[in-house]
């Protein structure tokens, strides 16, 4: 007998192309729902800084990290492709060139304007906020050694002025001050004899001094104006207004120098009216306008800086470090400027 081979039927297997198309389809949407988002977020920060306001939380905290704004917005770039959403892709182009021309440097760079007039005075002028005091002894061993003619400190508290009056009194026996506790008092150290003059009315203490430089007077102001928290914004916004009108009652006066924590960086609307008050920012004349200065448990990597010395026209900048001072969570700002004669 023959043996026959039995046929079994055969079944097809699951359409894998299918599911497979599922798949895709499912990782398409997500990255075109990721991509939307992220450039939702970034084009109202961006649509502020385009508008020059600084409008209301959280867009001011966002805005000190403008230039990291770049990141997501390369992300969803990337999503774009990947959900191959082209009218996205063109929205992510748009703001990235946004985010790149806003990055620049803003107002007078160094050769710009600079005063043509002989010069008169080379001034050292150093800046530091020492956090409720903490980075007192750190702040004196600094002036000890880089030697400045004028230094701004804020949150100096009461320890802390008993401290540099002390410590710093021969080296810089002139000091107008404006008592209190935790981050409330600040003071101003000179080698100059010192006049007291009408400060800034603020939260934090703001005190403001003229200066007799070889016979010739430089009005002297700290900025310490409240820091933009959740519920701040509206106090941050009126102090710096307050600066602002400051400036331009005094910056065609004679040589001013405004410096400090700002709490706000150039991509701050309420920082920028400072500048278009006349004032030149020192860290702009010399190159360095986007190094950090706050906080230093992430400078130099990642940080914005709203620390600043900013010089009426009178003066030129010829170098600018920011230093790195233990207990305290700013870097303290160096600047070399040059009194010149106005023609």
């Amino acid at each position: 007998m023959t043996d026959q081979s039995v046929r079994r039927p055969t079944t097809s297997p699951p359409d894998s192309t299918a599911e497979t198309s599922r798949r895709r389809l499912r990782i398409r949407l997500s990255a075109h729902w990721a991509a939307g988002l992220l450039l939702a977020g970034v084009s109202v920060v961006v649509g502020c800084r385009a508008a020059d306001t600084d409008a209301i939380t959280p867009v001011p905290q966002l805005l000190a990290f403008l230039p990291w704004l770049l990141v997501p917005t390369g992300a969803a770039l990337l999503l774009t492709l990947l959900a191959r959403w082209w009218a996205g892709l063109v929205w992510g182009t748009v703001l990235l060139g946004l985010l790149a021309w806003f990055v620049q440097p803003y107002g007078e760079g160094g050769g710009s304007g600079d005063p043509d007039g002989p010069a008169v005075a080379r001034l050292r002028v150093l800046t530091s906020n020492v956090e409720f005091g903490w980075a007192t002894e750190p702040l004196i061993a600094a002036v000890r050694h880089e030697k400045p003619d004028v230094v701004f400190v804020a949150e100096c508290e009461y320890v802390c002025q008993a401290a540099v009056k002390r410590e710093l009194g021969d080296s810089h026996p002139y000091r107008e001050a404006v008592e209190g506790g935790s981050s409330t008092g600040s003071v101003i150290l000179s080698r100059y004899p010192l006049t007291a003059a009408p400060g800034v009315p603020a939260t934090m203490g703001m005190p403001s001094a003229v200066a007799d430089v070889g016979g010739r007077p430089v009005r002297l102001q700290l900025a310490h104006p409240m820091p933009p928290t959740t519920v701040r914004v509206r106090d941050w916004k009126r102090e710096l207004d307050r600066l602002r009108d400051f400036a331009a009652a005094h910056v065609d006066d004679g040589p001013l120098i405004l410096a400090g924590d700002f709490n706000a960086s150039q991509d701050h609307a309420a920082f920028r009216r400072v500048l278009d008050t006349g004032l030149r920012d020192a860290t702009r004349l010399t190159g360095a306008s986007r190094e950090p200065s706050w906080p230093t448990s992430t400078t130099p990597v990642l940080g914005t800086q709203i620390d600043h010395v900013l010089l009426s026209p009178h003066f030129s900048a010829a170098r600018t470090r920011f230093l790195d001072l233990p207990d305290t969570d700013h870097r303290a700002l160096l600047a070399d400027v040059t009194l010149h004669a106005r023609r």
